[in-house]
């Protein structure tokens, strides 16, 4: 999936996929604090004196320094939103980016993120196509969501690991002990002996070249788990997130997450 380009020297990046849900339930989402945080990464969106959201902050791991700031530059709902934020690293060009939804037959609605920015080089353009890849994925999640847990409450559960390994060596690190490094998609899978608990099914294997898990949870409680492992810097960063859904969630997570920690903490030390 290559940057595009156009004739005034714009650069953009998309991802867009079709989920179920009308566009009110799709933009409550993709559009708000409880909706983001139940697909994507820990989200509050802060809101002027009228009500009006300005600002969305997204935590993707522990410290400020892993949040990202975006400013509201349009507020349409249910269709569209759009915000710039800073560049990912030092002297990146801002981003502009802007969220549609579009209403399908069938019940159904296509979201789409544009990324777009001012580059007379092509020396972000890898980076930003890194940021599309990720969409795909979070948007399977967003689907999955939106077709079994939807407007149920959600406790996040987001950890995350630094390794000096290769991408295939941090992958096998984390799959192995989990009795998952051959899993494929529809299969049931339950955590062996010395492992965290969780049960579930498979709904999605990604690629070798991009490793990722998503499971379909029954245990600890109903929810979702996705698991990675990408470049970042000069290491591999392996994140393993959870999304807890109904009244149990939170009991649930307080329980489970320093488990999960300190079982994570003793294969990447």
């Amino acid at each position: 999936m290559p940057v595009k380009k156009d004739a005034s020297g714009r650069r953009y990046v998309q991802a867009e996929a079709e989920v179920p849900g009308t566009p009110e339930q799709v933009w409550k989402a993709i559009a708000t604090g409880p909706g983001i945080s139940s697909w994507f990464v820990p989200t509050e969106v802060q809101t002027n004196e009228s009500g009006t959201p300005v600002k969305m902050v997204s935590h993707f791991g522990p410290g400020d320094s892993m949040d990202s700031v975006a400013n509201v530059t349009a507020w349409e709902p249910p269709r569209r939103f759009a915000a710039d934020s800073p560049g990912e690293g030092p002297n990146a060009p801002p981003v502009a980016t802007e969220w549609t939804v579009e209403a399908q037959s069938g019940g159904t609605c296509r979201v789409r993120v544009v990324h777009s920015w001012f580059a007379g080089t092509d020396d972000w353009d890898g980076q930003y196509e890194g940021m599309e890849y990720g969409w795909v994925a979070f948007f399977r999640i967003l689907r999955l969501y939106l077709a079994a847990f939807r407007d149920q409450p959600c406790t996040a559960i987001q950890l995350m690991a630094f390794t000096p390994q290769s991408v295939s060596q941090a992958w096998a690190t984390l799959t192995e002990p989990l009795g998952l490094p051959a899993a494929t998609k529809g299969q049931k899978v339950e955590s062996p002996n010395g492992a965290p608990r969780f049960s579930g099914v498979v709904e999605c294997v990604g690629a070798p070249e991009y490793p990722e898990l998503m499971l379909h949870l029954d245990r600890p409680t109903p929810g979702i788990a996705h698991l990675f492992a990408m470049p970042m810097g000069p290491s591999v960063c392996v994140p393993v997130r959870f999304y807890l859904f109904g009244d149990q969630a939170a009991a649930a997570a307080a329980r489970e997450e320093p488990v999960w920690q300190a079982w994570i903490n003793e294969r990447f030390s």
